[in-house]
């Protein structure tokens, strides 16, 4: 559960962040009347809310197992992972785009703008904070892989939203500040809306790649191919197996993994050797891969695995 813990840190971490942000923000937007301060304000109310929500998912999702939910309640972190995507976009992305359009039909000068300044500043080092814990966390997991690549095969999503979330914020704080001193210095307000706009836009973005990468997990996505590699050279390994066929993978949350494994036996064993054979295998699956919740094995010759995965891709390919 070492992952799941170092993504609750991360998430309090941002969670703290964002609220002191959040405060200072709202008190200068209503002391300057900045629309693109507004915009940013918004921004921090809806990532602590985020933040609050994922925690919630920890929390519902470490229930145990019961008769409804036999195999446990993993997936909820990936729902309330997938309603704070879209909740970033609905709220966040939309709410920013109205305050710019509305601020550039009817615009209105910027007020102390160093207050603008001096909470901007502030708020890019709460958020610059949140976001190296975030950061060093997310790497520590995958530390052999790219950033891109340890994104797209990441099952844990609170580790990689906060990061997007953190790396969205220390954006939009440079177009708040940007939009402010170019409202000021050339003495067109309309540039404060232009920045609320592209605050906005930079959220909508954002929801989108993170709304799709949580409805992939959220209906169902095969564990990490190493997993799957581990699992086959452990089964092959066994003197009651002839051959390992192949195996299914479905990842219910970022610490349990369900495993479908069709194994070859010899013929001359019989039900009871191939019943320990079984235990044995299990036994060495979990440990060396805890993640593993549940693991069903099917006796099989190889040739009807084959036959059997042969009509399962006819059936799933495109007429």
């Amino acid at each position: 559960m070492a992952a799941t813990t170092d993504s609750r840190v991360a998430v309090y971490a941002a969670l703290a962040g964002n609220l002191l942000v959040a405060c200072t923000k709202i008190a200068a937007a209503v002391w300057t009347g900045s629309s693109a301060m507004m915009s940013e304000a918004i921004h921090s109310v809806v990532d602590t809310f985020n933040e609050l929500l994922l925690l919630y998912g920890f929390h519902r999702a470490s229930r145990p197992p019961d008769r409804g939910h036999p195999l446990g309640h993993g997936r909820e972190l990936y729902f309330w992972s997938f309603i704070v995507a879209l909740l970033l976009f609905a709220l966040g992305a939309g709410v920013s785009l109205y305050e710019g359009v509305a601020h550039l039909m009817h615009p209105e000068p910027i007020e102390n703008p160093t207050v603008n300044y001096i909470v901007l500043g502030l708020s890019f080092v709460f958020e610059a904070g949140s976001w190296w814990v975030a950061v060093r966390r997310f790497r520590a997991a995958a530390p052999d892989l790219s950033t891109i690549e340890a994104f797209r095969r990441s099952k844990d999503p609170p580790a990689f939203m906060v990061v997007f979330e953190d790396s969205a914020a220390l954006i939009g704080i440079m177009i708040a500040a940007a939009a402010t001193a170019a409202a000021v210095g050339f003495d067109e307000p309309a540039w404060d809306g232009i920045g609320s706009i592209l605050i906005g836009l930079l959220l909508a973005v954002t929801s989108m790649v993170l709304a799709r990468e949580s409805k992939s997990l959220l209906i169902g996505e095969q564990a990490d191919p190493e997993l799957a590699s581990s699992v086959l050279e452990i089964a092959r390994a066994s003197e009651a197996v002839l051959s390992a066929n192949g195996l299914l993978t479905v990842q219910l949350s970022p610490q349990q993994v369900v495993v479908a494994l069709s194994v070859e036996f010899a013929d001359d064993l019989r039900a009871d050797d191939i019943e320990r054979a079984v235990v044995t295998i299990e036994t060495e699956l979990r440990g060396r891969h805890p993640e593993i919740a549940a693991l069903f094995v099917k006796p099989q010759t190889g040739a009807r695995y084959r036959e059997t995965r042969a009509r399962q891709l006819q059936g799933s390919a495109p007429a």
